[in-house]
C-alpha cells in the first residue's frame, strides 16, 4: 500500500529510480517524504503524505488495543475456569470422591499447563488413590516449574524412598532440610533412607554367604520402609524358596507383577510355583496373565500347554465322578499321572481319587490295593482312610473298617461322615460276632435280591432236615435251616436290610422289645415236636 502511495506522488522524471525504492532506507525516504532518488516532495504532497501515514498508524494502534482487550478477556475467562476446576477438585477430594476430583484436576492441568500447583494437587489425588506411579510424573513437573517447591520435593522424596531409590530420595530430603531445617518429617525420612541402605547391604551380604534366614530378617526391615521396591521383594522371595517356604515366596512375588511393567518373568514363576504346589487352577490363571502381555512368549506358552493339558484331565475326571462314571474317571486320573509323573502331589491326588472311584464302584480287591498305596504316600489322608473303611465293610472285614474309621477320626474328629461311619462299623462288627445274615447265605453285602434268593434256595435244599438221618444231624440241620430262612427274609425286605446295613439286627430280641413286632417265618414247622419234620417252603 505504501509503495503504491509513493508511486502516485513521484514526478514522471523519477520513474527510472522506482526500482531502487525497495532498497532505500533512513530519513525522509523511509517515511515517504521524499522520492527514492532523494528529490524532496512538494509541500502540498508532503502534507498529504503525513496525513495518510498518521491515519494508518492510528488504525494500527486501535487494532492493537482491541486485540489486547480480547486477549486479556480470554485469559481471564480461562483462569476463572481453571480456578473453578481446582475448587471443585478440592471439595470432591475432601468428600472422598477421588475419581471425580481427579477429573477436575485433569481439566485444571489442561487449562493451565504452566501452573505447578495444579500438577501438585493432581499428584495428591493420585497418592490418595494409591497410584504412586501416576503421582511421580506430576511431582517431577511441579518441581521442574518451581525448583524451590518444598512440599513437592518432600512428597517425591517419600515416594522415592518407598520405591527403594534412596539416592534420589536423600537428595530431595536434604534440599528440604537446607531450606527448612526444622522439618521433622524430612529429617525422619532421611534417617530411614540411610537405614534402608545399611539393611540392604547386610541382606545382600547374608544372601551371598547363603544365610537365607538371616537375609530374610534384614529384608523385612527394608520392606518396611521401601514396600514398593520390586527388587527387594524378589530377593526375599528367592530366600523363601531356598528355605523351602513356597507360600511366602509367592506372597512376595505377587506384588512385583504390579510394581514392574510387563513382568512376564514373575507371572511365569508364580505359575510354576503354584504348579509345584499342586494348585493347577491358579497356575493356569497366572500363566494366562503372562500370555496376555505377550502371546508369543515361548517360555510362557510351553508351560501353558503343560498346565492346560493336566487341568483338562483332572477336571474331566472330577466331572465323571459327579456323573457316577467311576471307571471312566479312573482312566482319566491314570492319564493325568502320565502327563505329570514328576510332581508327587498330582500322583497323590490321583491315587486318592482312584481309591474313591474303586470304592464307589465296589471293586473291593483293587480298591484295597490302591487305597493302601495311597495311604503309604499320604498316611494322614482322611478321605482315603474313609474310602478304604467302606471297602472293608463291603469285604466284611469289620475290624479293619473300625480301625480305619478310628484313625480318620483322630485326624478329623469333627467330620460327621467319619463319626457316623465309625459307629456303623462298630455295630457291624458287634453284629458279625452274633449273626451275620450275609455270611449265613454266603453272599456279598452288595448282592441283589435275585442273588439272595438263589443262595437261599441252594442252602435250603442242602440243609433241609429231611436230608439227615440221625437226631443230632437233624437238630444241627434244623438250626442251620432256621438261620438260612431268617437271612433270606431279612435280606429280601428293604426296610430290614437297611437296618442290617446300619449295624442293627432286626430279629434281635433286644431290638424287638416294646415294638410289638413279632417275626413271622417264611415256612411252617414245629421245631420242638417229635418225629419226622415236615417243611413247607416259600421261595418267593
Amino acid at each position: 500500500m505504501a509503495v503504491q502511495y509513493r508511486a502516485a506522488l513521484r514526478p514522471p522524471q523519477c520513474r527510472a529510480c522506482f526500482p531502487c525504492s525497495t532498497r532505500c532506507d533512513g530519513g525522509a525516504a523511509e517515511r515517504g517524504l521524499s522520492h527514492p532518488c532523494g528529490a524532496p516532495l512538494p509541500p502540498a504532497d508532503m502534507d498529504r503524505a503525513r496525513s495518510g501515514i498518521s491515519g494508518v498508524l492510528s488504525s494500527l494502534s486501535l487494532l492493537c488495543v482491541i486485540l489486547d482487550l480480547q486477549l486479556d478477556g480470554s485469559l481471564a475467562a480461562g483462569q476463572a475456569e481453571v480456578e473453578s476446576h481446582l475448587e471443585m477438585g478440592r471439595k470432591l477430594l475432601a468428600a472422598g470422591q477421588l475419581a471425580e476430583a481427579l477429573s477436575h484436576y485433569h481439566s485444571a492441568v489442561d487449562g493451565d499447563p504452566k501452573n505447578y500447583l495444579t500438577y501438585y494437587k493432581r499428584a495428591t489425588v493420585y497418592l490418595a488413590m494409591g497410584k504412586f506411579k501416576s503421582a511421580l510424573p506430576d511431582l517431577n513437573r511441579a518441581i521442574e516449574l518451581k525448583p524451590d517447591f518444598l512440599a513437592a520435593r518432600l512428597q517425591r522424596g517419600n515416594i522415592l524412598l518407598k520405591q527403594g531409590d534412596t539416592h534420589q530420595a536423600k537428595e530431595d530430603l536434604q534440599i528440604v532440610l537446607v531450606s527448612s531445617p526444622s522439618n521433622e518429617e524430612a529429617r525422619s525420612q532421611l534417617e530411614r533412607a540411610q537405614e534402608v541402605e545399611l539393611h540392604r547391604e547386610e541382606a545382600w551380604a547374608a544372601y551371598n554367604r547363603e544365610d537365607y534366614v538371616g537375609a530374610v530378617s534384614w529384608l523385612e526391615k527394608v520392606v518396611e520402609y521401601s514396600p514398593w521396591d520390586p527388587s527387594i521383594r524378589e530377593l526375599r522371595s528367592e530366600c523363601h524358596l531356598f528355605n523351602g517356604d513356597l507360600t511366602k515366596a509367592i506372597q512376595d512375588l505377587k506384588p512385583t507383577t504390579k510394581l514392574r511393567n510387563d513382568n512376564r518373568a514373575a507371572f511365569l514363576k508364580l505359575s510354576q510355583l503354584y504348579y509345584i504346589m499342586g494348585d493347577h487352577e491358579e497356575s493356569l490363571s497366572q500363566i494366562r496373565e503372562c500370555l496376555k502381555l505377550d502371546q508369543d512368549d515361548k517360555d510362557c506358552h510351553t508351560h501353558y500347554k503343560q498346565v492346560k493339558k493336566l487341568s483338562r484331565q483332572l477336571e474331566s475326571a472330577e466331572e465323571l465322578i459327579r456323573e457316577h462314571r467311576y471307571e471312566a474317571a479312573v482312566e482319566k486320573f491314570e492319564a493325568a499321572m502320565k502327563t505329570e509323573p514328576d510332581v508327587e502331589l498330582y500322583s497323590k491326588r490321583a491315587k486318592e481319587r482312584i481309591c474313591h472311584c474303586l470304592s464307589k464302584s465296589q471293586h473291593t480287591e483293587a480298591a484295597i490295593k490302591v487305597c493302601t498305596d495311597a495311604l503309604q504316600r499320604d498316611p494322614h489322608n482322611t478321605q482315603v482312610l474313609k474310602d478304604r473303611a467302606e471297602v472293608y465293610i463291603l469285604n466284611e472285614e469289620y475290624d479293619k473298617a473300625v480301625e480305619d474309621f478310628r484313625q480318620a477320626k483322630e485326624l478329623d474328629g469333627d467330620n460327621e461322615e467319619i463319626n457316623q461311619g465309625l459307629e456303623r462299623a462298630q455295630k457291624l462288627l458287634k453284629q458279625s460276632r452274633k449273626r451275620d445274615y450275609y455270611k449265613i447265605l454266603g453272599v456279598k453285602r452288595n448282592a441283589n435280591k435275585q442273588e439272595v434268593i438263589k443262595a437261599y434256595r441252594k442252602l435250603a435244599q442242602q440243609w433241609h432236615p429231611d436230608n439227615f438221618q440221625s437226631e443230632e444231624e437233624k437238630r444241627e440241620a434244623e438250626k442251620k435251616f432256621i438261620d438260612i430262612a431268617a437271612a433270606k427274609e431279612v435280606l429280601t425286605d428293604p426296610e430290614m436290610r437297611q437296618k442290617v446295613d446300619a449295624g442293627e439286627d432286626p430279629l434281635d430280641p433286644e431290638n424287638q422289645q416294646g415294638s410289638g413286632h413279632h417275626q413271622q417265618w417264611p415256612f411252617e414247622f414245629n421245631p420242638f415236636s417229635s418225629g419226622n419234620f415236615h417243611f413247607k417252603f416259600n421261595f418267593n
